[in-house]
């Protein structure tokens, strides 16, 4: 095969385009992994393919490469990708922006939770590839504004995910509805036998590739715990945060109300924290997952709404505050930080009466989760635990808040606050954003 000097020839070796090989370089890839090594080939010869690998591992550019070198730029919708959240329908398409800019494709991205004017102009523009959740995709078929009938290449990605949160009749419906020929891959951590009836009825022959190597959680990720009362959870954060001044993290809480609450007692220290999950409008979650992806903000403050789909380099750490009580999600959030090889960090907060859900996550990932000792943390009782007073100074320099502005003759004023408001409870109720 012919060398191109400078260009990642591992995946030249695979069968890649020079068009493509210029975007993986600009993408810093040098040696594929073991999900794209071996499903870029098959997918290229046009079989249907069932891939299983860990998160973190290059699903996207696995099924992406294929898919984007085989769209002809002359034509018009070839390509439907389907993704759980949104969040990961923003993350894959901008992974495949950032692999076609060199090839002069146009791919788009529709999901819930944005004007449904925007989408439409941007379908209007025609799209060679879209990538969506299953209830938009769906509800934009139903209007006639989609119409995917002679797309030639059908992508599932996180399988397992979409089937988990309610979208199994969505999935039918749309694949139903492909009724040219096509390719269809499906990728997802995990593959269990409803994913299999799934992939028996809608794909060819299908070649299933597993790089799993039956084990959930990746080598690189140094996991442990620290048991802890809910009320001392706070104070052995900030320990941690102290002592271990993780460059960019993500903490998971189990509810939207436990997320916030600890977002402004981060902020309230002097840590540029920020909150993400349902009840945030679309377009204040889109504005803060491009700023952790730009790494402007250090700390993420997230429900479950960001463990899968959050694709953003150098994660160093995972704190679960709240200890998940499905065990996959716990595989799911800590997936976050050690993406592609590097290395990672989490830690699991765990109180007395959750030794159950840690031996079920055992379990599950198959090793033990050994014990982490936090220098200067000792258990208090509730008796004895003070609230932790606002920091006079920022914990470390790079979490700080910006410094209030200068006044008249050098002197600082406070920034200005919103007027108080009668409180929450007063507020007639309204439905919850989902």
């Amino acid at each position: 095969m012919h060398k191109h000097p400078q260009l990642p020839q591992a995946f030249a070796d695979l069968g890649i385009e020079v068009r493509f090989l210029q975007a993986l370089r600009k993408m810093n890839f040098v040696e594929p992994s073991d999900i794209q090594r071996n499903l870029i080939p098959p997918a290229l010869s046009g079989r249907d393919v069932l891939g299983q690998a860990r998160t973190g591992t290059g699903k996207t550019a696995a099924f992406g490469l294929p898919v984007l070198q085989q769209i002809d730029p002359a034509g018009r919708l070839q390509a439907l990708c389907l993704a759980p959240t949104r969040e990961l329908a923003v993350q894959v398409t901008g992974e495949l922006k950032r692999i076609a800019e060199f090839a002069n494709l146009h791919i788009v991205a529709v999901y819930g939770g944005q004007k449904v004017a925007t989408q439409l102009h941007q379908l209007g523009r025609k799209p060679h590839c879209v990538v969506g959740t299953p209830g938009r995709v769906f509800d934009f078929m139903n209007r006639r504004v989609l119409d995917i009938s002679a797309v030639r290449f059908v992508v599932l990605d996180e399988v397992d995910r979409m089937l988990d949160i309610g979208f199994r009749d969505d999935i039918r419906n749309i694949l139903s509805r492909v009724t040219g020929s096509h390719q269809t891959i499906f990728v997802s951590a995990t593959i269990d036998g409803e994913i299999k009836q799934l992939a028996l009825r809608y794909m060819k022959d299908p070649l299933e590739v597993n790089v799993s190597q039956d084990r959930l959680t990746v080598d690189e990720v140094d996991q442990s715990y620290v048991p802890v009362d809910p009320h001392d959870k706070f104070r052995l954060l900030r320990l941690i945060l102290e002592q271990q001044k993780p460059p960019i993290l993500i903490i998971f809480c189990n509810t939207k109300h436990a997320a916030r609450k600890l977002a402004k007692k981060l902020f309230d220290l002097g840590i540029e924290a920020k909150e993400i999950h349902g009840d945030l409008i679309q377009q204040k979650r889109d504005r803060v997952m491009e700023r952790f992806r730009k790494h402007q903000i250090k700390v993420l403050v997230a429900t479950d709404l960001a463990s899968r789909g959050l694709d953003v380099s150098a994660i160093s750490h995972i704190i679960n505050y709240d200890i998940p009580k499905d065990p996959e999600v716990y595989v799911h959030r800590i997936g976050r930080t050690a993406r592609m090889g590097a290395r990672g960090t989490a830690i699991s907060f765990i109180s007395r009466e959750q030794g159950g859900e840690l031996t079920e996550i055992e379990k599950l990932i198959n090793r033990e989760i050994p014990k982490l000792e936090v220098p200067g943390f000792t258990p208090s009782t509730r008796q004895e635990f003070q609230p932790v007073q606002k920091a006079a100074t920022p914990l470390f320099s790079r979490f700080s808040a910006p410094a209030p502005a200068a006044g008249p003759a050098g002197t600082a004023t406070e920034p200005k606050r919103p007027p108080r408001t009668l409180g929450g409870k007063f507020k007639p109720s309204r439905s919850r954003r989902r």
